[in-house]
C-alpha cells in the first residue's frame, strides 16, 4: 500500500512504473534526513499535545535506531514501497505498532520531501563549499610559488604582455572568492525550513515550526506555506546557478592547462602516471583528466537552464514535474565535487618551467615595458608607443628592450596581494556558519 492508497483502488504497473522512475535511487541520499526530519517533528508533536510524551519518547527512540541502520549502510526501500517517507513510516510502525501511524500528523509528503531536499542540500552546499576552499588554497600556495616564474600573457590568444604562473593560478583562486559569493546565497536559501507547510496551504493542527526550524538547526524559516512549497526546483536552480558559475572557473582553468601543456606552448608539465598516452603515438602525454574536466563542467554548467525548462509555467503548488530536480542536480553535485578532488590532484604536482621567455619568439612581450621606460624618461606616451611601433616595424634588430621588470601596483606580477585575496575568502566563508 502506497500512503496515499485507498483500499479498494489500484495502480496500473506501467503508471506506477512511470511515475516513480528513478526516484528510489535518489531517495536513499534522502534517507537520513526524512529521519532527522521525522525526529523532529515527532519530537514537536509531543510537546504540542498531539502525541502523548510517551509515545513520542518511544517513536524518537525507534527513528534513532533506524538512522543509525542508514549510517551503517543496512537501510533499503523495499519491494512494494513507493518512496523513502513510506519506508521509514512503514519501519517505525513495525517496530512500536500504531504509535507509528501517528507521525504524519500535521506533515504531507510534499512538506516531507521539502525538507529532506533542503537538508540534503544545505549538507551538500557545505561539502561542495569545502572542495571549492581546498582548491582556492592550493591555488595559493602555488601561486606564490611560482610567482617569479614568467610565462607569456595573451590577448586574442596573441603574445600580448609578460606574466607569470603565480599571476595566472592566482586569477582562478580570485574568481572562486566570486563563485563562493553564489555558493553562499544558496546556502542561505537552502537553509530555511519548509516542514510544516503540509500539501502548501498549513495545517489546522497547533503545529511548532519554529520548534522543528530548531530541532533541525536551521537558519530561519519558510514562513508562508505556500511559498514553502514553490522552493521546490527553485532552492535547486539557485544552487544550481551556483554550481555552474564553479564550473566556469574550473573549466576555463582546465582549457588553460590544456593549452599550456601542448608542446607548441611547453609551459607546464606533469608527471607520467597522470597523463595517458595513445595506442599508436609513443610520444604522447595526454591531459585527459583537465580535457574530461572541462568536457564534466561545460555540462554543469547548462544545468540551470535544464531546471528553468522543467520549472517553466508551473502554477503555484506543488507538481510532479518537480520529482526530476532530484536525477538532473543530484548526479551533478558528484561529479562537481570529483572535478574538484580532481584538480588538486593535478595541479598539486604541477611544474612550470624554467626561462621561458628567454625564446626570441617572446622578445615582443617586452614592447609595452620599453613604452613605459620611454615615458618615464618624460616622452609622451603616445610619442612613445610611436617610437617603439616604428621601431618593431623596421625589423626585430632594431627593437631591443632588456627583460627587467618593476610590477608594484597591487594584482601586478610584483605584488600578488594573496593575503587580501585570502581575506576577501575567509569574509565569504564566514556567511556560510549564519
Amino acid at each position: 500500500m502506497k500512503l496515499w492508497q485507498k483500499e479498494n483502488t489500484s495502480v496500473s504497473a506501467l503508471v506506477d512504473q512511470f511515475t516513480v522512475g528513478r526516484d528510489k535511487e535518489f531517495d536513499l541520499l534522502l534517507a537520513k534526513h526524512d529521519v532527522a526530519g521525522s525526529i523532529a517533528h515527532v519530537t514537536m508533536l509531543g510537546e504540542v499535545g498531539l502525541m502523548t510524551n510517551e509515545e513520542s519518547a518511544t517513536a524518537v527512540a525507534a527513528l534513532e535506531e533506524i538512522a543509525q541502520e542508514i549510517e551503517a549502510g543496512k537501510f533499503i526501500i523495499e519491494e512494494g514501497i513507493e518512496d523513502v517517507h513510506s519506508q521509514v513510516e512503514y519501519l517505525l510502525t513495525q517496530r512500536i505498532g500504531d504509535t507509528g501511524k501517528k507521525i504524519h500528523s500535521g506533515r504531507s509528503r510534499n512538506d516531507q520531501v521539502a525538507v529532506d531536499i533542503k537538508l540534503y542540500l544545505r549538507e551538500q552546499t557545505l561539502l561542495l563549499k569545502d572542495e571549492v576552499k581546498g582548491l582556492f588554497d592550493l591555488l595559493q600556495q602555488q601561486s606564490e610559488r611560482f610567482k617569479d616564474k614568467l610565462i607569456p600573457g595573451y590577448t586574442h590568444l596573441q603574445i600580448a604582455m609578460p606574466s607569470s604562473a603565480g599571476l595566472w593560478l592566482g586569477a582562478y583562486a580570485e574568481s572562486f572568492v566570486d563563485d563562493m559569493e553564489l555558493l553562499a546565497a544558496a546556502y542561505s536559501v537552502a537553509n530555511k525550513n519548509p516542514l510544516g507547510s503540509g500539501a502548501g496551504y498549513g495545517s489546522s493542527f497547533p503545529l511548532n515550526r519554529t520548534r522543528t526550524t530548531e530541532l533541525l538547526h536551521f537558519g530561519a524559516l519558510n514562513y508562508n506555506s505556500v511559498y514553502a512549497q514553490m522552493t521546490r526546483g527553485k532552492t535547486e536552480k539557485i544552487l544550481a546557478m551556483a554550481m555552474s558559475s564553479i564550473s566556469a572557473t574550473l573549466g576555463r582553468l582546465a582549457m588553460d592547462c590544456c593549452l599550456y601543456l601542448n608542446q607548441n606552448f611547453g609551459f607546464l608539465s606533469f608527471p607520467s602516471e597522470l597523463t595517458t598516452g595513445s595506442s599508436i603515438m609513443p610520444h604522447k602525454k595526454n591531459p585527459d583528466v583537465f580535457e574530461l574536466i572541462r568536457a564534466k563542467c561545460n555540462r554543469i554548467q547548462a544545468l540551470p537552464n535544464e531546471l528553468t525548462l522543467l520549472l517553466a509555467n508551473l502554477p503555484s503548488g506543488y507538481h510532479r514535474d518537480l520529482q526530476l530536480t532530484k536525477e538532473m542536480l543530484f548526479p551533478a553535485i558528484e561529479e562537481l565535487k570529483s572535478c574538484l578532488q580532481l584538480a588538486v590532484v593535478m595541479l598539486s604536482n604541477m611544474e612550470v618551467k624554467d626561462d621561458i621567455l628567454s625564446d626570441e619568439k617572446y622578445r615582443y612581450l617586452f614592447s609595452v615595458e620599453a613604452v613605459n621606460d620611454l615615458v618615464n624618461k618624460g616622452i609622451s606616451f603616445r610619442d612613445a608607443y610611436r617610437q617603439v611601433g616604428n621601431d618593431i616595424e623596421a625589423g626585430a634588430f632594431n627593437f631591443d628592450y632588456t627583460k627587467g621588470l618593476n610590477h608594484t601596483h597591487e594584482g601586478s606580477l610584483g605584488n600578488l596581494c594573496t593575503d587580501a585575496i585570502r581575506l576577501q575568502m575567509e569574509g565569504v566563508l564566514s556567511k556560510f556558519s549564519k
